[in-house]
């Protein structure tokens, strides 16, 4: 089949050209044809050079003599003469083989073909064409071989000739292209398959001429055999050749790779799926902020599973209220949109924050209230109107191409909290049910983020507002003292602290100045903190000496389990202009006074309060008209990155004018000193003396040995009033000063590290 329609092909185009040569190297020259011809005695009347190949006898040596007698042996004569006669009396064909004899003596099997030829006279000649059997009987086999091979083959196989028209297609062919093999045999490719988009002349023209082969080329499109589905088809073309070198076409395969290149996409999608959940686990949940949780959500699924991905959450949900489980109208607040790229999808989406009322029939709502997912493979002009918040809505999406929708319930801990809607506008596939399961862990996993999110957020609240509730809402106006204070708790990602601040009247004028810090956080480390204030207001009331303040509130502290805190306690006279102070491994307060650089007070640390048993030490110095204290927790200063003398020269720094408006000097200091995401609560408490009747500014010669800055001298040995622990603060002389002015060689000072 194959020979024919190849040598049929080139017959005809040789035809053509005018040009019926052809050069040697053909199948007839691989057999090696030898014709004889005989006259009617069987005598040899004509050799040919393949004759004398075939036998090795010359055409002197062969003619004239009878063939039987030349070429056979003894035993084969009488046979062989029968056949002869019955060819030349008969006409008809003979064709078989015997065995001959050749020149040098040894004995060839050769296949005859016999045939009687009659001349102008009425002669009868005998033809004999002959050929080394061997060589023709490998020749058949392996002509069997290849038609059998294309015939049977599963692939497609296909000749074209030199002008690239089918000469040859195989059944397989036939079946993947759902065309006949009539239907191929002398048109082009392209006139078969008209809606493959591929340009397969160019292609196969170049393959022609140059002979370099077109090996596995992946072709996708539709044929007759199933114009519904597209098939992606491994075409590989050679030029054929024959032996001597002659062009005779190209030779075509095609290989239907649609299951594998299925599996190939299966298989990298589950790839990008696997992907896709380990990027979520990473980048899902880095903090306990709710709407950047969201936005974390949202970001995930765009572009790999979705073009505009958004997260709706029930507002009861964040108002800390079980989510309805009746059907009905939903009311989503809007938390994050992500889009692939700037597109009217990404337009039409609730904007964050904002709150939508959607009915039973919009597919957000349907999804809340069934708790399981929707999904709209192919978007209908209809669906739009379930998807849309709004008119305006349903025509930014029906611009933007909208063709397919998911939303998964957004669960965790058996409650619904919301929905994660997805979208595809520019990608072209449309939701399946792979997507969906993919959709629905993203969603899983994101969900349980979003509510430690919202219960952070509730706690959080719970906290703030309780802490709000226990530090002074309304600062007294203290005589002699004006007062600025600040509360500012740490970043969104962070527990409220334990930090506070007061300011408490006492008798004679006095105030009493405190700042502390419980070590912890959330509503326990607020509730501590309310504890410690109530019971300081409790301890200054009695007019106990700061010391002994500190005594008492360290007693209080031990009995509240695995609590420590640090404190700042100090009370002001303003008829004496005078300040006594103790610490509880606080950081140094800071005093600030005209005309004069700010300076740390250098004064024992203490232990903090909790540890118990080791007493505390009041310290007295002048504060006069003008002065400054400045009180303060570690959030202030402390970082990660920063030494502590560093910081704390950066606040005597900022404290550089003493008339600056104490509110402003808060701000200031909050602003400079706090930054972003900073881990720990700040309580601020600034005191400025005012001048009463009765006391002056102190003069160039009042002591001022508490002061040793800056912090990295604070260690220094320094001389200030000591008054003994378990000193009444109201006893000694009629004056009211300490019963002891002994001067007292503190240690070095230890302060907590952060």
């Amino acid at each position: 089949m194959i020979v024919e329609g190849v040598f049929g092909a080139v017959h005809g185009r040789a035809e053509r050209a005018g040009d019926v040569s052809s050069v040697p190297g053909g199948l007839l020259d691989v057999l090696g044809v030898a014709p004889v011809v005989l006259d009617a005695d069987g005598r040899i009347v004509l050799w040919s050079p393949q004759a004398e190949n075939l036998f090795g006898y010359t055409a002197e040596e062969a003619l004239g003599r009878y063939a039987a007698r030349l070429l056979l042996a003894e035993e084969h004569l009488e046979q062989v003469a029968e056949l002869f006669d019955r060819v030349m009396v008969s006409g008809e064909r003979w064709a078989g083989g015997f065995p001959i004899r050749c020149k040098d003596g040894h004995t060839r099997m050769v296949e005859f073909r016999n045939m009687r030829l009659e001349d102008g006279r009425g002669d009868f000649y005998a033809l004999g064409t002959a050929t080394d059997q061997a060589t023709l009987r490998e020749v058949e086999r392996n002509l069997a071989l290849s038609v059998r091979l294309i015939e049977q083959a599963p692939i497609g196989l296909a000749i074209l000739d030199t002008d690239l028209r089918f000469v040859t297609v195989n059944p397989a062919l036939e079946r993947i292209n759902g065309v006949p093999a009539a239907g191929h045999i002398g048109r082009r490719p392209y006139e078969v398959l008209p809606h493959l988009d591929i340009d397969v002349d160019s292609t196969t023209r170049q393959v022609l001429e140059t002979g370099a082969p077109l090996l596995d080329r992946p072709v996708v499109g539709r044929t007759a055999a199933d114009p519904d589905h597209e098939h992606v088809w491994s075409v590989s073309r050679y030029r054929l050749e024959d032996s001597g070198g002659r062009v005779l076409g190209v030779a075509t395969s095609v290989v239907d790779v649609t299951k594998q290149r299925r599996a190939e996409i299966e298989t990298a999608q589950a790839r990008r799926r696997l992907t896709l959940i380990a990027d979520a686990s990473l980048r899902i949940g880095t903090t306990l902020d709710l709407e950047q949780t969201a936005r974390e959500l949202a970001e995930v699924c765009v572009p790999d599973l979705a073009d505009v991905a958004t997260v709706d959450v029930l507002d009861s949900v964040l108002q800390g209220h079980a989510a309805e489980t009746h059907e009905g109208p939903a009311l989503f607040r809007a938390l994050a949109v992500a889009s692939a790229c700037p597109s009217e999808a990404a337009r039409a989406a609730d904007p964050p924050g904002e709150l939508a009322v959607y009915d039973t029939d919009r597919l957000a709502a349907q999804c809340v209230n069934l708790r399981r997912p929707v999904r709209v493979p192919r978007v209908e002009g209809r669906d739009l109107l379930r998807i849309a918040r709004c008119p305006r809505a349903v025509e930014l999406l029906a611009r933007a191409g909208l063709h397919s929708y998911l939303a998964v319930p957004l669960t965790a801990r058996g409650e619904i909290l919301g929905a994660l809607g997805l979208k595809r506008t520019g990608n072209p596939e449309p939701f399946n049910h792979d997507d969906e399961v993919l959709a629905g862990e993203l969603a899983a996993r994101a969900a349980l983020s979003i509510d430690n999110a919202r219960w952070y957020r509730s706690q959080r609240h719970a906290a703030l507002a309780l802490q709000h509730h226990l530090l002074p809402q309304h600062p007294p106006h203290p005589v002699g003292l004006e007062v600025a204070s600040r509360y500012q708790p740490a970043a969104a990602a962070v527990e409220v602290g334990g930090d506070w601040f007061d300011a408490i009247p006492l008798a004679g004028d006095k105030t009493a100045l405190v700042v502390g810090d419980v070590m912890g956080s959330g509503i326990n480390a607020a509730a501590t903190m309310g504890q410690l204030r109530t019971a300081t207001r409790a301890f200054a009331d009695l007019g106990l000496a700061p010391a002994e303040v500190l005594k008492g509130l360290d007693h209080t502290t031990t009995r509240l389990e695995e609590t420590i805190a640090t404190c700042a306690y100090a009370v002001y006279d303003p008829h004496r202009a005078q300040c006594r102070i103790s610490l509880a491994g606080h950081l140094p307060p800071v005093v600030v006074r005209p005309g004069r650089a700010p300076q740390l007070l250098d004064l024992p640390t203490g232990a903090p309060l909790g540890v118990g048993g080791i007493p505390f030490r009041t310290a007295t110095f002048d504060l006069g008209p003008g002065d400054q204290l400045v009180l303060y927790t570690d959030g202030l200063v402390e970082t990660r990155d920063q030494a502590i003398d560093q910081r704390l020269n950066t606040l005597l720094g900022l404290l550089d004018a003493p008339g600056r408006p104490l509110e402003e000097t808060c701000d200031r200091l909050l602003h400079a000193l706090r930054h972003p995401g900073d881990h720990d609560d700040v309580a601020l408490l600034i005191a400025r003396a005012r001048p009463t009747p009765d006391n002056q500014a102190p003069g160039p010669d009042a002591p001022s040995d508490l002061c040793a800055g800056p912090f990295a001298g604070a260690g220094r040995p320094g001389k200030y009033h000591h008054q003994e622990p378990g000193e009444s603060f109201a006893s000694g002389n009629e004056a009211g000063l300490p019963r002891s002015n002994e001067v007292i060689e503190p240690p070095l000072c230890q302060w907590r590290e952060a």
